[in-house]
């Protein structure tokens, strides 16, 4: 996955444990695709100063998700959902009974409503 794209999803999981200033610095080079420079001016500071801040907050949240693995869990659970789907979508085909049918149907939707 591209660095870019990682660090901006990392950046949904764990912008709330950065500064104000960290998170909007963040936001403006990530989300908003500014320049350096463009940052620089908005924020009053220098662009190594800038530079700076999106380096560190880069390894804090490589850090936060190293230690808490939201970002892994939350893959490895979509995953495991769409292996579950998979597998009642086969017995759905396999089932005769009606009122089996109509529990795993209700199984996979409730488990396609939480992906």
């Amino acid at each position: 996955m591209e660095d870019r794209v990682r660090i901006s999803i990392l950046m949904d999981y764990y912008k709330e444990l950065l500064t104000e200033k960290q998170k909007d610095i963040m936001e403006l080079y990530f989300n908003e695709d500014l320049s350096l420079a463009e940052i620089s001016e908005i924020t009053n500071t220098s662009r190594q100063a800038i530079y700076d801040i999106i380096k560190r907050c880069n390894k804090l949240l490589d850090d936060y998700e190293d230690k808490l693995k939201l970002f892994e869990k939350s893959i490895k659970s979509k995953k495991n959902k769409e292996i579950i789907i998979e597998k009642l979508t086969l017995l759905e085909k396999d089932t005769n009974k009606k009122e089996c049918l109509d529990l795993l149907k209700e199984i996979k939707v409730n488990i396609i409503d939480s992906i």
